[in-house]
């Protein structure tokens, strides 16, 4: 049997390497976009624009940013814990309904076996949850660089239209950050609705999200 090292190391890591190349390109095309629709509301506004690295640090730019990364953690974390108890009859996406699946089974440790798993203890049982804990905590991060850019951006409309500022708490009470927040949830939860839901019926030859192509729409799980 082959050893990882027998392949090159972009074979190894391809998916993760073409995800993380879309990301930069979209981010970048993001951040240079947003700059230039933030200055021209700052021309129209006869304010002075800013540069490039001061863009960086506007609550335009932060707010933008953090939105999209606040849901998509959100529904990584709850896609992770629900799967774990909650079952679709027939989908790809879920675990078998009356049958036992191979996560489900106690850790055992052995010399392979992740340091936690061979250590036990507290650290075993933080482990067997990790992956939830790592989405739910870049959720929460994430949704507090959201709420901080978008109470930045609101006070600088505030300034510009003459206002004064609103207090941290006040925007936090008011529908414009709500809004912001929940346009973005609902698609994620949407979209996680989707592949559940047409993994039933629908299939992709050689993709590990589908079920076989031959299989019976009866089928719950990959196998």
């Amino acid at each position: 049997m082959k050893t990882k090292e027998s392949y090159s190391f972009l074979y190894r890591n391809g998916l993760s390497l073409v995800f993380l190349t879309l990301f930069i390109f979209a981010l970048g095309m993001q951040f240079i976009t947003g700059w230039k629709v933030h200055n021209e509301e700052l021309q129209q506004a006869e304010q002075v624009p800013l540069t490039l690295v001061s863009y960086l640090r506007t609550g335009h730019f932060i707010s933008a940013t953090f939105e999209n990364f606040e849901s998509e953690f959100l529904q990584m974390a709850l896609y992770v814990m629900l799967t774990v108890g909650l079952r679709q009859w027939g989908s790809a996406e879920s675990k078998k309904l009356d049958e036992p699946e191979e996560v489900d089974r106690d850790p055992k440790p052995s010399p392979d076996a992740p340091y936690p798993v061979q250590k036990g203890g507290w650290l075993l049982r933080i482990y067997s949850s990790s992956l939830f804990i790592c989405f739910a905590l870049l959720f929460l991060i994430s949704w507090a660089a959201h709420f901080y850019g978008s109470w930045r951006q609101h006070n600088v409309e505030q300034s510009l239209d003459g206002l004064p500022p609103d207090a941290a708490l006040a925007y936090l009470l008011m529908p414009e950050f709500w809004f912001e927040t929940f346009q973005n949830w609902q698609s994620e939860f949407l979209s996680v609705l989707s592949i559940v839901f047409f993994t039933i019926f629908l299939r992709q030859k050689g993709s590990p999200e589908s079920k076989p192509v031959d299989a019976p729409h009866a089928q719950t799980g990959k196998n």
